[in-house]
Formats: C-alpha cells, sequence, structure tokens
C-alpha cells in the first residue's frame, strides 16, 4: 500500500514479451500502458493495474491446459 504521496510501483516484473495484442505476458500491460506509466497518476496507475488484472485472468484461463 502506498500514501497518497507515493507513486504507485510499477509491476514490471522483467519477464518482458509482448503477445500478438501487444500486451506483455509478464506484467500484462498493454504497449500503451507501459509507456505511459512513467507520467502516470496514482489514479491512472490503478486503473491500469484493475486492467492487468482482468488481463492476467483471461490469458490464465485461455492457456489453463500449458499453464498447468
Amino acid at each position: 500500500m502506498t500514501t497518497a504521496d507515493e507513486p504507485i510501483p510499477s509491476p514490471c516484473i522483467r519477464h518482458c514479451c509482448l503477445n500478438e495484442e501487444d500486451v506483455c505476458v509478464g506484467c500484462f500491460r498493454s504497449l500503451p500502458e507501459v509507456v505511459g506509466w512513467a507520467n502516470a497518476d496514482n489514479a491512472t496507475r490503478q486503473m491500469i493495474l484493475n486492467n492487468t488484472k482482468s488481463r492476467r485472468v483471461a490469458y490464465h484461463e485461455r492457456y489453463k491446459h500449458f499453464l498447468g
């Protein structure tokens, strides 16, 4: 948890690889979200994190037979 003054840290896990939709399969941010992260305020960063959660769930559902 961060205070209002602290920026929300990047979800990057250094496993950067874009899928066919230009979404990183490491952190599940879209390319525009990755590029815009540094200039985003905390409200925007939280919205991005919410987007990554739903993308991660969809990815794991789609590839569950490969992921084990």
